[in-house]
């Protein structure tokens, strides 16, 4: 939202893509081949998948006003809900009066405690890793974001998010389209 300020409190819907769309994160495998996870189909994740977890799942510990809620990481994006929480503490599993904060206009200066500087934060974390490891990995630049505004936007963020693997084969972001079972 243009001018909207980013670093608000409110809950936000980020997807992060890897640079042309390349799997770098790992495929998506059936049931057969079961990878332990919460939903079927799930990632069997490459080693910068696993650390694209890791990094993911530490975002609180550098931005402690960020709590994590529902995310997937797939072969070549990563969909998740960051809540900024600057004023006051709530529950994680249950957001009983959530609703878009009232509008506040950017602020002028310099841009951190906002979701550019979480976001820019774990991409930089993740490219700088695979460097050093010599792991062939790259960003899309930029990401998307759409801002939560009610409890029923935000249990179907959840329920998309949730259902990503299973929906792949027709995924937009999967430029492969392999049609195969799962």
């Amino acid at each position: 939202m243009q001018g909207y300020d980013y670093g608000s409190t409110g809950c936000y819907f980020v997807t992060i893509c890897t640079k042309n769309r390349e799997h770098y994160f790992g495929e998506i495998v059936n049931k057969t081949n079961h990878v332990e996870t919460d939903n079927y189909p799930s990632l069997r994740a490459t080693e910068i998948g696993e650390i694209a977890k890791k990094f993911w799942l530490d975002i609180p510990n550098h931005f402690p006003f960020v709590i994590l809620d529902q995310y997937v990481i797939m072969p070549n994006h990563i969909h998740g809900i960051l809540i900024f929480n600057k004023n006051v503490v709530v529950e994680t599993d249950n957001y009983p009066s959530l609703q878009c904060t009232s509008w506040q206009p950017n602020k002028f200066g310099r841009q951190s405690q906002n979701l550019g500087s979480v976001i820019r934060g774990f991409k930089s974390s993740l490219k700088r890793y695979a460097n050093e490891n010599k792991i062939d990995f790259a960003w899309q630049e930029r990401f998307h974001d759409r801002i939560i505004c009610d409890n029923d936007g935000l249990n179907n963020v959840r329920k998309y998010i949730f259902y990503n693997p299973q929906n792949w084969i027709d995924d937009e972001l999967n430029d492969k389209n392999v049609n195969d079972e799962l």
